[in-house]
């Protein structure tokens, strides 16, 4: 993702600020967000994997509707 951006530098010339058109900074909202969705379906993906090992381990067997009850 390419954004146009430009730093507003104090006296001493070190950059302070990041300025950018707000289409540009819907356009990185955007990508968060997305990025945030992902991430949380990737951990939630891991949580269900480990679950399902765990229950595969388990010598008590669970029924279908048992385990929806769960949710």
């Amino acid at each position: 993702m390419k954004i146009s951006f430009q730093y507003i530098n104090d006296d001493n010339g070190n950059a302070k600020t990041v300025q950018l058109p707000i289409a540009e900074w819907e356009k990185v909202l955007l990508y968060l967000k997305k990025s945030e969705q992902g991430l949380k379906l990737k951990s939630d993906l891991k949580i269900a994997l480990k679950q399902v090992e765990s229950l595969m381990k388990s010598k008590k067997k669970e029924t279908l509707t048992d385990f929806l009850h769960e949710l």
